[in-house]
């Protein structure tokens, strides 16, 4: 939920998917993240339809490393998404949650010998090479399995997108991907092509996260383009499938104005087809993999305030009873955020404080700056903007258990992951063994 989505009720409560957010967090205890489901399948509709009015053959793959967990993968699949998943685990839910394993697209720089195996077990859709390593690897176990192994390289443009330098991801410098500039992206398409059990569908990029300016896709997509055209010449190989990779931006603050879900998707494909069709070639069905933009503005977090700290003259602490262990992206790389009182959504700001968490460490403020009513210990405080990033990396730090999510639809809620309690922190450990020497 952004905050130009934001609905108040007449007793001054804030409210997502026609529910009340001061009977969620009495139900359900806080901190709370909220989904609202509709506002999810909006988003992927709107990808769909922007795909389906450009004419292009496509797929929208939910990159589930923003927000994984059964429910979300079944609504993905409800949805007509594929998925992309970056590790066993996340593969491991998409499969319990009965995804269908030929829309799965695996990705990661590092995935080990046992989660080939698993993939390959499950049958993917399509394995996006990251390495010469895994090159090898994976072509190793298709022949040990003697099955045809679809795959796309995924290679890095040298494009520096205008975001967070953590998040961005198709720079020269890179864990990620074959290189362009230092002809390993040729090498890798050279050695798949000689590869019998790899059938090379096409190559993907993606140049980071949370990217407003349009203009990065399309410096890629040329730039991509180019590179091809060089392929070509060199093997005759051309591509079936151009991933373009997902990291389209959504507001958090007042101050962020990403392009509308409809622009990214048609200056893509626009682009695509200029440079396709300029070359006289058959376009290639174009792949996305949007994550925070189908679900990061579908959220809030609901904290309960607990101690407030006035040091005049310098700052005014309101601590909440999460933190960093819920939402990390504060303290890593100096997100933003809006947030409300979530009983008190109709009054006036009275007061600049900050929000606090509660874990032992200076670094963990949600919200350095902001404008509230006057705040008293036990307001409901929601923040806004939070489906992306927020559970998919939550810890267990100072021994927090992690919250529960609800998705919540047309005044109804449902739990979808349940709130750990001390046991669960505890189900692991094993005592100290004593040893005779």
């Amino acid at each position: 939920m952004s905050l130009h989505q934001m609905k108040i009720n007449d007793r001054g409560h804030l409210e997502i998917g026609d529910c009340d957010t001061v009977e969620l967090a009495r139900q359900y205890g806080t901190p709370l993240y909220v989904y609202d489901e509709m506002k999810i399948r909006q988003n992927a509709r709107r990808f769909l339809l922007a795909f389906q009015q450009s004419g292009c053959s496509f797929q929208v793959a939910y990159a589930s490393k923003a927000f994984s967990c059964i429910a979300m993968a079944e609504l993905a699949e409800e949805e007509n998404l594929s998925l992309d998943v970056v590790s066993g685990g996340e593969l491991y839910t998409a499969l319990k949650a009965g995804f269908p394993a030929e829309r799965i697209h695996f990705h990661g720089n590092n995935k080990s010998e046992k989660e080939l195996r698993m993939a390959l077990d499950a049958e993917i859709g399509c394995f996006v090479v990251d390495n010469f390593f895994e090159l090898e690897l994976l072509h190793d176990l298709a022949r040990e399995y003697q099955r045809e192994v679809k795959i796309l390289l995924r290679l890095t443009p040298g494009i520096e997108a205008h975001t967070h330098k953590y998040i961005t991801t198709g720079q020269d410098d890179s864990k990620f991907g074959f290189n362009v500039k230092n002809n390993h992206a040729l090498i890798a398409i050279k050695e798949s092509l000689n590869k019998p059990y790899f059938h090379l569908s096409g190559v993907h990029f993606h140049i980071g996260s949370q990217i407003f300016d349009v203009h990065g896709f399309v410096q890629a997509i040329r730039m991509i383009r180019k590179h091809l055209d060089h392929v070509h010449e060199e093997t005759g190989y051309e591509v079936e499938v151009l991933n373009v990779g997902g990291g389209f931006g959504i507001q958090y603050t007042e101050e962020d104005h990403p392009a509308s879900i409809e622009n990214y998707i048609q200056t893509i494909t626009s682009e695509v087809k200029s440079e396709w069709e300029k070359r006289g070639l058959k376009f290639p069905e174009i792949w996305v993999e949007p994550g925070r933009s189908l679900v990061g503005n579908a959220a809030i977090t609901l904290y309960r305030v607990g101690a407030i700290k006035d040091i005049p003259g310098i700052r005014k602490y309101v601590s909440v009873d999460g933190g960093m262990t819920d939402n990390i992206r504060p303290a890593l790389y100096q997100a933003k955020y809006h947030a409300v009182l979530a009983n008190r959504a109709g009054e006036s700001p009275h007061e600049e404080v900050a929000i606090a968490g509660k874990c032992c460490e200076s670094g963990d403020i949600l919200v350095r700056n902001i404008h509230l009513p006057k705040v008293n210990s036990g307001d409901l405080l929601a923040l806004f903007s939070t489906g992306a990033y927020g559970y998919s990396m939550a810890s267990n730090y100072n021994r927090l258990p992690r919250p529960a999510v609800v998705f919540v639809k047309n005044g109804k809620s449902r739990i979808v992951i349940k709130r750990e309690t001390y046991e669960d922190l505890i189900q692991n450990d094993r005592r100290k063994q004593v040893f005779a020497y």
